[in-house]
């Protein structure tokens, strides 16, 4: 029986790591997209419109 816990256990953590995996995967992937076509483009960045004041600034990297 304490057999089968650990090995559940231990499937558990391997689940939530290839999540955790997968999801910095396509997160770089998207960065990586997103620098692409800056370049294509001539681009110095990416602006975003503020919804409170109507400005638009640059879009920061955490967004």
């Amino acid at each position: 029986m304490p057999q089968i816990i650990l090995l559940l256990i231990v499937a558990l953590i391997a689940w939530f790591g290839y999540r955790k995996f997968i999801a910095d995967a396509q997160k770089v992937t998207r960065h990586q997209e997103r620098l692409r076509r800056e370049r294509e483009t001539g681009a110095n960045g990416t602006l975003v419109k503020d919804p409170k004041t109507g400005e638009y600034r640059l879009k920061r990297e955490d967004e």
